[in-house]
């Protein structure tokens, strides 16, 4: 064994080593979209008095993250999204109102004494009120502020009738103030005798001073106790809102996100379903294809699926209904850096039929080196715009990309390669044979070398092609129209499950009797109701939950979205920005590797691309949302990788045979790497095949997304983008490229098709 193969031998050890650690002792941490449960996003307000900066904001996450702690909910977070945004996540919880009602309180939480009632005019600093039950009472200027509270919590107490009370902790002068205020309460009657509690204008509690406390003396020892008729909750909400005291600023929901749990559990079963059935099939197929090579390539891409989880686990990262989808996605995209590996290999074999199996390997890896990197970092850049700039649950699908990408480096490159490496070292025979899969070029490959079609001939003809189809894609957007998610133009939609069938006319009218005439009404399966409407209310979710559970026996809310108008302009003017970044990031390193001509067929092909999918979504009437943005940036990604792998051929043919018109080694380079680009494709068709039919309805228009766009991708490498390459060529000045270890020859200044000098 040589000191490289040890190497890779030692840190594939090492990697899988790791990798089975984190995968068995660390837990996956899901996305509410899975787990179920309520996301809430809050925007910091400006006030006259103070700014909402990165400050304010953080101190308002403190105040809040009391508030939710008091609530009792499990495994409760609260973040800070950029300066002025906290996000809110409430495992399992399914009723938005409660915690919006306590966490989203902005107003100074105040103490007053009560004072007598009185019908003349009150005196500065005295106002009138309700209590909490409604009846008018009097109070005086506040004695007491929430930054006086320490700390509030609900207790059960079995001397109090209904066994819950409220524990309020004092701070600083805090416990003065009360023992003060109870000694001066305990010595009258009446409403005298109380103390209100106020919070956003609004009297939360007013306790009484119980007739144990003595006249003048009060209530001491840094702490007091509420009673009354408390259940669990609402002593569990009063201690919440106690305790949290004032914000600094005020906060509003721009954005309410619920799941059912049951949704969650049919999207992880779907995906583990279509990821087993398409690591099976794709087995299937790359071992049918490279035989032992094949099936060692397999083994790879199990180890492949182990590191990606680890990795996920590892750096605590939120699996997502998107993540899990690009998961899934990218055990069948992993395959392509072992299947351009082997078509290398395979050529060598051809081209040396006598050459030992581990130097076709070693060559055929290390020629496929560059191709693997550009294509890799094209979907890099994709991740990276999706981590950056989407919003909730699709940059988890951008995270899960990520790892997607340098795992199946890891596997291809380390792991696959050792296999590989050790079976041709072990079993030389059988590798230089037909079982080892790389005995040379298949017959179709040496058809395509030998009596191909030129396929550049007829360039013209797959341009037209190209342009009738943006055209209908045009058509479709302008006549039909892109029918924009809740996410993207703001409002509130809410997924019902029904017990029994209801028909949609039956469900719209329901809807509309309930006074939402103007909702949009959409069955979804057979016992699925969603409706959409600008706006909606706590309570009138709950009105048309109602209406539809008449008519269906029953319904379940699976799924809740707000979305406030501003944040669907913000989330919509960062789709377009996003694609318009992808394709400049993409132009410019395509540009820097390659030369500006490739670089603007690959750029062209790509956006014909992103036509074309968006124009049969607005055909079709599917909806134009995140998840769709995540299948649209996986799209560009994979239709520049397709073109790379074209033109690094290309350019590599070009540097070998510089004298040779570019139309025609172009021609060549397609011929070559269409056996790669079938063999990569079917790997993920079979995939998102999958996830098309047992995705459910979470998932199947991410996978319709990815299915168009991979095909339309394929097709464009190879009949838009390297006809536009030769058609650019023609104005390029700079020479072509040098093959490696030779001179750069010079360039003709100009040529037509054939190559004439004119």
């Amino acid at each position: 064994m040589t000191r490289a193969n040890l190497v890779r031998a030692v840190l594939a050890f090492a990697v899988l080593a790791a990798s089975l650690y984190f995968a068995l002792n660390e837990p996956a941490r899901l996305g509410l979209d899975l787990r179920g449960g309520t996301q809430i996003v809050l925007e910091a307000q400006d006030t006259p008095q103070v700014e909402a900066n990165r400050e304010s904001t953080d101190r308002a996450r403190e105040v809040l993250l009391r508030r939710i702690n008091a609530l009792g909910v499990a495994e409760s977070s609260i973040t800070r999204s950029g300066e002025r945004r906290l996000i809110v996540e409430l495992p399992d919880v399914q009723d938005p109102s409660r915690a919006a009602e306590v966490i989203g309180r902005t107003a100074q939480l105040t103490v007053h004494p009560v004072l007598p009632p009185t019908t003349g005019e009150l005196e500065q600093g005295q106002q009138r009120i309700n209590d909490e039950s409604g009846q008018p009472i009097v109070i005086g200027p506040a004695k007491l502020t929430g930054d006086q509270i320490g700390g509030a919590e609900a207790v059960y107490d079995p001397q109090n009738l209904s066994g819950w009370a409220v524990t309020i902790d004092f701070r600083g002068n805090g416990d003065d103030i009360w023992q003060q205020m109870t000694a001066e309460a305990a010595c009258k009657t009446g409403d005298e005798r109380r103390a209100a509690i106020v919070l956003d204008g609004r009297v939360i509690s007013s306790p009484g001073v119980v007739q144990s406390v003595p006249c003048g003396v009060g209530i001491s020892g840094g702490s007091t106790q509420i009673t009354g008729d408390f259940t669990a909750d609402e002593a569990k909400d009063l201690a919440a809102l106690i305790q949290g005291g004032s914000l600094p600023v005020p906060v509003k929901i721009i954005e309410q996100r619920v799941v059912g749990p049951t949704l969650g559990e049919e999207a992880i079963d779907a995906s583990v379903r279509a990821a087993i059935i398409g690591m099976v099939l794709t087995g299937l197929f790359i071992t049918a294809v490279y035989r032992l090579a094949g099936l060692l390539a397999i083994i790879g891409l199990c180890t492949y699926a182990l590191i990606s989880y680890a990795a996920l686990v590892a750096i605590g990262a939120t699996l997502t209904l998107p993540g899990l989808a690009g998961f899934v996605l990218a055990i069948g995209m992993a395959i392509d850096a072992n299947v351009l590996a082997f078509e290398r290999a395979r050529e060598e074999r051809g081209l040396a039929p006598g050459r030992h199996p581990r130097l076709a390997l070693a060559t055929g890896f290390n020629k496929a080196w560059s191709a693997i990197a550009d294509s890799q970092v094209t979907t890099l850049l994709a991740a990276a715009l999706l981590f950056f700039l989407a919003s909730g649950p699709v940059k988890g699908f951008g995270v899960t990309l990520t790892i997607g990408v340098i795992a199946s480096l890891i596997s291809a490159m380390l792991i696959s390669r050792m296999l590989t490496d050790a079976a041709a070292a072990s079993m030389p025979r059988v590798m230089r044979s037909r079982i080892g899969g790389l005995s040379g070029p298949g017959r179709i490959r040496r058809w395509l070398e030998t009596s191909g079609p030129d396929l550049m001939k007829r360039r013209r003809v797959w341009l037209a092609v190209s342009g009738l189809a943006v055209v209908l894609a045009v058509t479709g957007i302008a006549t039909r129209g892109l029918n924009f998610g809740v996410e993207f133009t703001g409002g509130r939609i809410v997924e019902y499950s029904t017990a029994r069938t209801v028909d949609i006319d039956v469900a719209r009218s329901a809807v509309a009797d309930a006074g939402f005439p103007r909702a949009i009404v959409q069955t979804s399966g057979e016992k699925d109701i969603s409706v959409r409407t600008s706006d909606l209310s706590n309570q009138e979710v709950e009105e048309i939950r109602k209406a539809l559970a008449e008519e269906g026996g029953g319904a379940t809310k699976q799924r809740d979205e707000l979305i406030g108008p501003s944040l669907g302009d913000e989330l919509r003017q960062k789709a377009l920005i996003a694609l318009g970044v992808a394709l400049l990031a993409q132009l410019a390193y395509l540009t820097i590797r390659f030369r500006w001509s490739f670089g603007a067929g690959a750029v062209l092909a790509m956006f014909h691309d992103v036509l074309i999918v968006v124009g049969v979504f607005a055909w079709l009437g599917k909806p134009i949302d995140g998840v769709f943005l995540a299948a649209l940036l996986t799209v560009i990604g994979y239709s520049v990788n397709d073109s790379v792998v074209v033109f690094d051929r290309v350019r590599e043919l070009w540097g070998a045979n510089p004298k040779k018109p570019f139309a025609e080694v172009a021609n060549m380079g397609v011929l070559q790497t269409i056996p790669r680009t079938i063999n990569t494709g079917m790997g993920a068709l079979f995939i998102l095949g999958a996830l098309a039919v047992l995705g459910g309805d979470s998932l199947t228009d991410f996978a319709i997304a990815l299915l168009i766009g991979i095909v339309v991708g394929t097709y464009s490498s190879v009949f838009t983008g390297t006809p536009l390459a030769i058609m650019f060529e023609r104005y390029a000045k700079s020479p072509p490229p040098h093959e490696k270890g030779k001179s750069r020859p010079s360039r003709p200044r100009s040529s037509d098709d054939s190559g004439a000098v004119v």
